[in-house]
Parts: structure tokens; sequence; C-alpha cells
């Protein structure tokens, strides 16, 4: 399923981005937002795969929201105002839709928006020949490629502090970054390419033991204020490690 947010300052047209994405199979409406301040706060805390964005809305319009965010969701612009359409496509929308457009319309766009997802998936999937299935992980290789917001940036495996799982995608947090590396990959995919100095504490999190700075019951503190909980599945083979390591009574 791909999760879709839909923005529009208009209820009516709000109502039928709504309508439009039930009616798609592969489509999943995960919020609705009347504007682009309350989606940019939902996007904060929730990610999706795509959002359906109108344009012309008071306080920021969606062309500068779609431009402020630091890795966009593919994004369908709709509005009622043709000329904006070269500047869509110029901040790499998958489709823009013009008001008022129809249910097949809308089924075009969302069609452009699964292609357009599924030609990602492909890209960063590691194939059967890959060194993952070679021995990988503990091969001495301290660097990977991570595709991000239609990059592929260049990650130092010693430099990961801990990864991230949200819903479909990983945040890999970094060392020296304010921000982290967003991934489209799977937490099962991370743990088998990273090598033995990472452990999986949690179901949403894989931690780099090197930059543990201290336990504290049922959490590991990184850095100075980021503390990351122990899941139940995984504190014996975590205290099994903190026991080969502690020294004392």
């Amino acid at each position: 399923m791909i999760r879709c947010l839909a923005i529009d300052d208009e209820p009516l047209a709000l109502q039928q981005l709504a309508n439009y994405i039930h009616k798609v199979s592969f489509l999943e409406l995960s919020a609705q937002c009347q504007s682009a301040l309350e989606a940019r706060t939902y996007l904060e805390h929730d990610m999706v795969d795509a959002i359906f964005c109108d344009i012309n809305m008071p306080d920021l319009n969606g062309m500068d929201f779609v431009k402020s965010l630091a890795v966009p969701p593919l994004v369908v612009f709709t509005t009622a105002y043709s000329e904006y359409a070269v500047e869509g496509f110029r901040v790499n929308a998958v489709d823009y839709l013009l008001k008022p457009f129809g249910l097949q319309d809308f089924q075009r766009a969302a069609n452009r928006l699964r292609e357009r997802l599924e030609i990602g998936v492909k890209e960063i999937t590691i194939s059967d020949k890959s060194p993952v299935k070679s021995g990988l992980k503990d091969s001495g290789i301290d660097e990977i490629f991570l595709k991000t917001d239609y990059r592929i940036v260049k990650v130092n495996i010693p430099d990961i502090l801990f990864v991230e799982a949200m819903s479909e995608y990983l945040k890999v947090w970094i060392d020296g970054e304010a921000k982290p590396v967003i991934t489209l990959l799977s937490m099962k995919k991370m743990e088998e390419y990273l090598p033995s100095y990472f452990m999986r504490i949690h179901r949403s999190y894989i931690v780099n033991l090197d930059k543990i700075r201290e336990v504290n019951k049922n959490r590991i503190i990184i850095g100075t204020n980021t503390y990351l909980p122990i899941g139940d599945l995984y504190k014996e083979a975590f205290q099994t490690y903190l026991n080969a390591k502690f020294l004392g009574k």
C-alpha cells in the first residue's frame, strides 16, 4: 500500500481527494490536512510515501512547502491554475492535476506514483549476488551508499550512531549530523548488512555498540540526551554482550 497525505485548504476539494484515494486499491489515506503548516507538523512525526498537495494555499503555498522538505515524499500537485505546471515538474513532481479533475485523471496520477515507487524499490533492493550474501557483515568494509531524496549518499559505517525504523523507511542517525539520512529499506536488510559491533536492541532500533555512553535500566544513552529503549525480545542478547564487557561485582 502507498501511504498518502491529502492537503488542500478547501474542505470540499480535500474531501474529494480523500474519496478518490479510498477508491484506488493500492492507496491508503494516512491523514488529511487543510494547510501546508498542518502537513509539515504531521510529517515531523509520521512518514508517508506520497502527498497530493494543492498549490494555492494561505500562509505557505504547496510549491514552497514541498521545496522546504528535507526529504519530500513523492508529490502530485493539484491546482486550478495551469501556469504552475512547469514549476511543478521542476521540483520533480510525479504528476499535476488541473482542477476540476475526475477519478480517471486521479487514477492516472496514482498509477504514476506506483510506477515511481516500484522503480525506487528496485534501485535499492539488494540482489542475491550482493556482498551481503557473500558475508559482507564482517568483511572490513566501512562504508555504504544509501538512496535518499533522489540522491545516493555515502555513509561511513563507524559514524552511524543508530538506525531507527519508521514504517517502510529507516532513519540513519550519524555522529555529528543534525538530521538523519532517510532511506527506503527494511530493518532486516540493514541488520544483515551492518558489522557485528551493531546490535538490534528493539524492533525499531539498531545501535552502534561503540557509541553507547551509558546503560540505565532498560535504556541505552547515546550522546548527551538520546535515550533508546531495550525491547523485551532483545534484553537477553544485550545482557550477554554487557556481561562480557562488565568489570566489577
